[in-house]
C-alpha cells in the first residue's frame, strides 16, 4: 500500500459497490458516468469481470485500463456514435447513469426540477435516459443522499422505473431492469414483490435510520441489513496505485 493505510474509506466502499454491478458481466459495454462508477468500472475489468468493454468516453474501446484521466495506450475497437446506440438497442450495455431524483419504483429525473412548463431549474435534460432503461441494464450513482433526491414523485420522468413500464405494457418490461441504486449511504434494488426500493446493505458507519431520514419515501428495509461488502486488499492496491492513484474519488465522496 506504498506505507498508506489499509483501511477503506466510504469512497473505495462505494467503488466496490459499483464494481459489483458488473460482476461477471462477460461481454458488455459498460457505460459509468461519473467518477467512482468509472473507477469501479476499471476495477471490474481487472479484477472480475476480465471481458467487460471500456470507451475512452468518446469513440474508442479500450485494450488496457489506463488510470481516470489517462488516454488509454491499447486501443481494440472503433465505437462511433452509431455502432453504440446499436448496442444499446441489443441489450449489450449495462449504463450506470446519475439522478438529480430518483423514486421509490426507480423513475429518474435528469431533466428539470418544478413544472415542466416552468421550471425552477433546468437540468441535463432527458437525453438517453427513456431508451437506456427500456433497452438494457441501467442502475445508478447518486454521490450525496438525501431526501431532495430520494423523492416520492420525480418532477419529471426520464429514467422509465418498475411502475411506468410494467404500464406501457410487454414492450416496455422484456428488457427493463434496474439491477442497483449506489449511494454514499448504501446500495439500493427493487427485489420485492412490488418492484419498489429496497435497501440492500448499509456502508460502515452508516445507520438505518441515517438513510431513512435521508429518503423522501416508504423504503423497504429488512429485519437485518447487511454491510457492503469490504474491498480485498488487491481490489484497494488496483484502487489507490492503478486506477486512481489522484484519489479522485475522494472528492466525489469526502470521508465521513
Amino acid at each position: 500500500m506504498n506505507g498508506g493505510t489499509t483501511t477503506a474509506t466510504r469512497a473505495e466502499y462505494c467503488v466496490v459497490a459499483c464494481a459489483e454491478a458488473w460482476r461477471d458481466a462477460g461481454e458488455v459495454l459498460a457505460s459509468p458516468m461519473g467518477t467512482v462508477p468509472t473507477i469501479g468500472a476499471r476495477l471490474a475489468k481487472l479484477t472480475f469481470s476480465p471481458d467487460l468493454l471500456l470507451t475512452d468516453g468518446e469513440a474508442l474501446l479500450m485494450g488496457d485500463v489506463p488510470e481516470v484521466g489517462a488516454a488509454a495506450q491499447v486501443v481494440e475497437g472503433w465505437l462511433p456514435y452509431r455502432r453504440h446506440l446499436a448496442l444499446v438497442a441489443t441489450g449489450r450495455r449495462h449504463v450506470m447513469m446519475g439522478a438529480s431524483q430518483l423514486d421509490r419504483h426507480g423513475n429518474q429525473n435528469i431533466s428539470c426540477i418544478g413544472d415542466w412548463a416552468w421550471p425552477e431549474r433546468q437540468l441535463l435534460g432527458v437525453r438517453g435516459a427513456p431508451v437506456n432503461t427500456l433497452n438494457n441494464p441501467t442502475s445508478y450513482w447518486v454521490p450525496r443522499h438525501t431526501p431532495r433526491v430520494f423523492v416520492e414523485r420525480v418532477d419529471m420522468v426520464c429514467g422509465v422505473g418498475y411502475d411506468r413500464a410494467a404500464a406501457a405494457g410487454p414492450s416496455a418490461t422484456r428488457y427493463h431492469r434496474i439491477p442497483e441504486v449506489i449511494s454514499n449511504l448504501g446500495v439500493f434494488d427493487f427485489e420485492t414483490p412490488d418492484r419498489t426500493m429496497r435497501l440492500r446493505s448499509l456502508h460502515p458507519g452508516v445507520t438505518v435510520e441515517e438513510v431513512v431520514r435521508a429518503t423522501g419515501f416508504a423504503l423497504t428495509v429488512p429485519d437485518e441489513v447487511p454491510p457492503t461488502r469490504e474491498p480485498t486488499a488487491e481490489e484497494l492496491r488496483l484502487i489507490r496505485e492503478a486506477v486512481d492513484p489522484k484519489a479522485l474519488r475522494d472528492r466525489e465522496v469526502p470521508a465521513a
